[in-house]
């Protein structure tokens, strides 16, 4: 999609209440057009062809095929950025975030009671999802391969007992599946990881939940209050901010509802902001894949107090925005793609020869 033309939007929804709320709702943004709705994805694919859209809204639950099934197949033979629409329920978040894993660029959320105006408070939300998602990376969805990457059972044991390292990390959209290729990288010893990732509530637990499995570090949502350990990520309950405070020699996790920040509740500046007070020169901040700038002010003052301070590079990336604005801050020691950040966290986090 060229830069000044409209980002033309096929919305893929069996409710025909909330393909008409769709329709008009990203209709009054002038950058966005709307050029066909389909019932179900029979009827989605030959509009699919006919049409050629820049961005597929898409229902996670749908008749007559699979969601699921239906975006496999987009995203293997017709690589197309979808943002899908999802229900706030276990099942719902459960759904979207596979399809996340299958190549969907980000999700918004459906109103379980008063669609309409639910859809309403959203359209600022739905429209920029929708915007960023035509300027989204996509790639064809390849078949699961072994992977050419040394497994966490060759790397050391309690190789980290004597870091003093944290590591901050913040990501939106894209970042469930970039967080996860970071994390299967970590050793079960490896420094504690704090996370702030764009995701609202009712989906951040099934989120924790899912990297957990897939990760040799504990992965976990944080509670107010607690010590932060080495060998443990920390993700934000939904709809709260995650901030780290210094008690005495250790750090401990900080939750809370505070006001919005860019926009967003949790937001990775507060949690950058937050690591620059408390660890300062022993931190190390990451900003991966995500819409917009939230986090680049906060890795910034990162790099001010002495962190090392690392970005996702574009191609790598399915959204440069976060990492990119950034890099145009002067924010980030180094770009790196994103298969070679874990690695890079590990040397940086590696305990010094003279370490106690």
């Amino acid at each position: 999609m060229s830069v000044s033309a409209r980002c033309r939007v096929l919305i893929i929804d069996d409710s025909a209440l909330v393909r008409q709320l769709l329709t008009e709702v990203l209709s009054r943004d002038r950058a966005i057009e709307v050029i066909g709705t389909a019932s179900d994805p029979v009827i989605a694919r030959e509009k699919i062809k006919r049409l050629d859209p820049d961005v597929i809204t898409l229902d996670v639950e749908m008749p007559r095929m699979d969601g699921l099934a239906f975006l496999e197949n987009l995203m293997r033979l017709r690589p197309t950025p979808v943002v899908m629409v999802s229900s706030l329920t276990s099942r719902g978040a459960a759904t979207t975030l596979q399809a996340l894993s299958l190549g969907a660029v980000d999700f918004v959320t459906k109103p379980q009671m008063g669609v309409a105006d639910g859809l309403e408070r959203y359209a600022d939300e739905i429209c920029a999802k929708v915007k960023g998602a035509a300027r989204a990376h996509v790639r064809a969805l390849q078949r699961p391969v072994t992977s050419a990457v040394p497994s966490v059972a060759d790397v050391p044991a309690l190789r980290f007992r004597t870091s003093n390292r944290l590591i901050a990390i913040g990501a939106s959209a894209g970042g469930t599946e970039a967080i996860r290729v970071v994390l299967e990288r970590m050793p079960a010893d490896a420094p504690a990881i704090v996370f702030t990732q764009h995701i609202p509530a009712g989906f951040s637990k099934p989120f924790a939940e899912r990297l957990d499995r897939l990760s040799a570090m504990s992965v976990r949502q944080a509670e107010d209050g607690e010590a932060i350990l080495p060998g443990h990520v920390y993700l934000p309950p939904g709809d709260r901010h995650l901030a780290v405070v210094r008690d005495g020699a250790h750090w401990r996790c900080r939750s809370d509802a505070g006001p919005p920040v860019n926009r967003h509740r949790p937001s990775v500046d507060v949690l950058f902001h937050s690591v620059a007070r408390s660890a300062g020169r022993n931190a190390i901040g990451v900003l991966l894949t995500g819409m917009g700038d939230d986090g680049a002010r906060g890795l910034l003052e990162m790099h001010r107090v002495g962190a090392a301070t690392l970005v996702q590079d574009e191609n790598s990336s399915v959204v440069w925005g976060m990492p990119g604005s950034a890099f145009r801050l002067g924010a980030a020691q180094q770009v790196l793609p994103l298969h070679g950040i874990a690695a890079r966290l590990l040397e940086l986090a590696a305990p010094q020869p003279d370490a106690a």
